[in-house]
């Protein structure tokens, strides 16, 4: 069972910035596509941002593009998702996943997921 532990989340101003990590318990995280997801209080889980396996194009939610820039960090075997400025819809819980297997390209929807983590709190508050 692979378990994902996603870091880095707070409260943070209106143009600030977080760095969101995402952990997993596996011993090559860059054999598998990863995904961020979020979900704001009352609405679904939506997609952020897709980083495929090395050599690949990141994908992003066009309401991040060019905000968000998602990256892996192979030394320390994590995907980061550095998120600078910020703005109030960018309040969510945040959610790293993973496909079934190391061979699956997954796309953006939820159900594309077979591993989650427990999520990261985002609030972007004045």
């Amino acid at each position: 069972q692979v378990q994902l532990v996603e870091s880095g989340g707070g409260l943070v101003q209106p143009g600030g910035s977080l760095r969101l990590s995402c952990a997993a318990s596996v011993p090559n995280l860059s054999s598998y596509v990863v995904t961020w997801f979020r979900q704001a209080p009352g609405k679904e889980r939506e997609f952020v941002a897709r980083i495929p396996w090395p050599g690949g194009t990141e994908y992003y939610n066009d309401s991040v593009k060019g905000r968000f820039t998602i990256s892996r960090d192979t030394a320390k075997n994590t995907v980061n998702l550095q998120m600078n400025n910020l703005k109030l819809e960018d309040t969510a819980v945040y959610y790293c996943a993973l496909p079934g297997g190391t061979n699956i390209y997954p796309g953006v929807r939820t159900k594309d997921y077979l591993y989650w983590g427990r999520g990261t709190q985002v609030t972007v508050s004045s």
